[in-house]
């Protein structure tokens, strides 16, 4: 269990410098030089076929993970005891 704790938290800090890596790499990208352009092309993100594209796959996506907890694949088992003054 130790060892398992111990991986997690490696790989936790793992994930933590690679987030502080990039923010870095990011804040360092704002150069000295202050050119503007302006562009008229609309974003992909804007357009609402996309949102609903995105939120059904997302619904999909959860019913197919919940529908795998409780579904016909499980397995119940029962199990009956007798004693001796049942007999």
């Amino acid at each position: 269990m130790k060892q398992l704790i111990k991986s997690i938290a490696g790989k936790a800090l793992l994930v933590a410098l690679l987030i502080f890596t990039c923010a870095i790499s990011v804040l360092a990208q704002n150069g000295g030089s202050s050119t503007t352009t302006h562009t008229e092309t609309q974003s992909i993100n804007v357009q609402p076929w996309v949102w609903v594209v995105g939120g059904a796959v997302f619904i999909l996506i959860l019913v197919a993970m919940l529908r795998g907890r409780g579904g016909r694949d499980s397995v119940h088992v029962t199990k009956t005891t007798t004693t001796e003054s049942d007999i």
